[in-house]
């Protein structure tokens, strides 16, 4: 019995070494054809960071959310549709606004502000950058090319693989993105047609394109209005983890700093 008692010691302080090196990083899904289910390139992301990737089900079930984030350390809200206007920031919506998911905008909305006020560091790409505004009283621009006078960019990179960047984007010199890129310029990769146009308090714009839409935000203080935990925030507008996977270290660095701060 005794060597059986010593043995679990042995395990559950192995277990919370492990816990200590290797975080849990929950990567939000999203459903097709009757799955549910994440880009490999967010997962593998996560693995060259050194952290353990758990992809999240699509569901509306609070208590279900709740458990899961009792599990996870921190979190990535990925890629993927456009956001119902009319429901999440009061706006009719455009010709021009593409593929709305009902469920997943309200799983991801509730899987974000539940995480903020628990304060799990949180990382949002593409949508999930989006969602950092649309969640907490944010808004969006539906259409960047009907909607926004002077854009010039090509946002809707295509038909140019995701692996290699097409823009540019100015990174503030203040901000914790230039900090952990260590670079106020990057080039970047581009895969969207909306972007953020009102900003949340407790959050700032840290990057912008070449002619002025919003790149990165993250946070600068307390979320008003919401249960705020004070966790660590950042959203990128392009995909770090597309040219992560394809062997890029340029963007390693931001899924380094998530698990970092999700080891804290």
């Amino acid at each position: 019995m005794k060597k059986i008692l010593t043995l679990a010691a042995v395990l559950l302080i192995a277990a919370g070494t492990l816990s200590a090196k290797t975080p849990i990083i929950g990567i939000s899904g999203y459903t097709a054809d009757g799955t549910c289910e994440a880009g490999m390139t967010y997962i593998n992301s996560v693995r060259m960071a050194g952290g353990v990737p758990l992809v999240i089900p699509v569901t509306s079930d609070k208590a279900q959310i709740d458990a899961i984030l009792n599990v996870i350390d921190g979190l990535i809200m990925t890629g993927g549709e456009d956001f119902d206007p009319l429901k999440w920031y009061g706006e009719e919506p455009l010709r021009t606004l593409g593929e709305v998911v009902p469920e997943r905008d309200d799983f991801d909305v509730k899987l974000i502000r539940a995480a903020v006020a628990k304060g799990i560091p949180v990382l949002g790409i593409c949508r999930g950058e989006q969602l950092i505004a649309v969640a907490f009283g944010g808004a969006l621009w539906q259409d960047i090319p009907s909607q926004v006078k002077g854009n010039f960019v090509k946002h809707r990179q295509g038909p140019t693989t995701g692996k290699y960047g097409t823009h540019t984007i100015s990174i503030e010199g203040d901000s914790n993105l230039a900090s952990i890129l260590n670079t106020e310029r990057a080039t970047v990769n581009s895969f969207h047609h909306q972007a953020i146009k009102g900003i949340p308090s407790g959050l700032r714009v840290v990057a912008h394109s070449a002619d002025g839409i919003v790149e990165a935000v993250e946070r600068s203080g307390k979320i008003e209005g919401f249960p705020d935990g004070n966790g660590w925030i950042l959203g990128v507008q392009f995909h770090p983890e597309i040219i992560t996977n394809a062997g890029s270290k340029e963007f390693l660095p931001i899924f380094k700093a998530l698990v970092k701060e999700s080891s804290k």
